[in-house]
């Protein structure tokens, strides 16, 4: 996610009376309430800078009511919650190797279950273009993470502090071992990187492969469209996840749409649906950093407005279930069908409700299928990028915790508890 005063703000936007933005389609869509929420992160030095970005939830082998949530809050490191919103651990960010040079921030994080005997928390450290990794056990986080792990994307210290590094990640594991998709900020390329165990019980990686989507799309009128973006910048990836039983990986282009692939980045990638900015013209303004847009030609979709963000899979028995996705720029979530064409189903927003406030410009999410202590329908858990109650000169965010059944419900959405299991699919 580009800070608020960097996006692409087209005309399209509509707002209500009250100031919150509605879906891009227009008509009302289903509120899911939250159960529980974090406690607020403060992106300031008294806070740590700590900001909240993305979460995954790592289930408990034998007890799901200590099953935990984890959490990326960039240079404010790694937190984990459990399942009550309270935190257990912090793990800061890795100081700057130097004194010009970028201090760690963390992005992305995801759950590899049963790698060499242990269950793993990845993340993309996106400051120092690394991954990190910290063994889980009864709940409770080690870093493992080999000291020689080189970087992803970049060569040199130097090219690092270009800001150019590993942002988004999602973990996917098959037959021939256990790999993270990591995307590049403020590129179009996406990694296929291999886990790998070292000596003394830590845990390295190689790049096996890289692809780039388009920066660019001829439309239906025979004109070529670049998304608007700072000069230098291309469309980046950052929501990403892979269906563990298809090996599909969906990744989310912020201005673009979401790209349906292989998950081994052999295959060719479909565009399977489009943010409704998609082929508006715009012109950069370096005093404002911001678009002006020009006449939209009428080409984008209905569903997400941009950034297309967090994605995530609530997978059910017979290789059905759903994709969610954060349209970030009306506040709501997309659900699509896992299955088939992924056919578009409905939308939702997580509201206020309960005594917490609803969420709004969302990055990650991360949903499970099973019983987790009293989530017993399902746990979906979200960023939630503007936490109230809001404190004065202070960015405030934190995760909410939603239940499934909830969901279900106001979508008219199916509950499979025991169709999938993340420990054994």
């Amino acid at each position: 996610m580009r800070p608020l005063s960097r996006l692409f703000l087209v005309t399209l936007t509509f707002l209500s009376a009250a100031g919150l933005a509605v879906p891009a389609h227009g008509r009302a869509v289903a509120t899911v309430e939250p159960r529980v929420e974090t406690p607020a992160l403060y992106d300031d030095e008294a806070g740590g800078n700590a900001n909240g970005d993305d979460p995954a939830i790592w289930l408990h082998p034998s007890d799901s009511r200590r099953s935990v949530v984890i959490t990326t809050a960039k240079e404010g490191g790694l937190y984990t919650y459990d399942l009550k919103g309270r935190q257990l651990q912090h793990f800061p960010a890795p100081a700057a190797p130097g004194p010009d040079d970028e201090v760690g921030r963390f992005n992305n994080v995801d759950v590899a279950y049963g790698f060499h005997g242990r269950d793993l928390a990845v993340v993309s450290d996106r400051g120092r273009d690394t991954l990190r990794f910290y063994s889980v056990s009864g709940g409770r986080l080690t870093d493992v993470t080999d000291p020689a792990a080189p970087f992803v994307f970049n060569t040199t210290q130097q090219e690092v502090n270009n800001a150019e590094t590993a942002y988004g990640l999602a973990v996917w594991q098959d037959a021939t071992g256990t790999y993270a998709l990591v995307s590049r900020r403020h590129k179009t390329s996406v990694g296929l990187v291999e886990l790998l165990a070292k000596p003394g019980g830590k845990i390295g990686y190689r790049v096996v492969r890289t692809l780039d989507l388009p920066a660019s799309f001829t439309l239906p009128n025979g004109q070529n469209w670049t998304p608007c973006l700072e000069p230098g910048e291309q469309a980046q990836v950052e929501g990403m996840v892979v269906d563990q039983d298809t090996d599909v990986l969906y990744v989310a282009q912020e201005d673009v749409g979401i790209w349906r692939m292989r998950a081994d980045l052999t295959g060719p990638p479909v565009l399977i649906d489009k943010v409704r900015e998609y082929g508006v013209p715009g012109t950069y303004d370096p005093g404002t950093e911001e678009c002006a847009p020009g006449a939209d030609p009428g080409y984008g979709g209905r569903r997400l407005a941009a950034d297309a963000e967090g994605l995530t899979i609530y997978y059910r028995d017979g290789g059905k279930g759903y994709l969610l996705a954060s349209s970030q720029g009306d506040n709501t979530f997309a659900v699509y069908r896992r299955e088939g064409g992924n056919a578009y189903l409905g939308q939702f927003k997580v509201g206020q409700g309960r005594g917490i406030d609803g969420v709004e410009h969302s990055d990650g999410a991360a949903v499970l299928n099973v019983p987790v202590g009293d989530f017993d329908e399902g746990l979906f858990v979200v960023h939630d990028g503007e936490n109230t109650p809001a404190t004065p000169e202070r960015e405030n965010t934190n995760f909410k915790y939603a239940d499934w059944g909830d969901l279900a419900d106001e979508l008219d959405l199916d509950v499979d508890t025991d169709g999938w299991n993340p420990r054994h699919g």
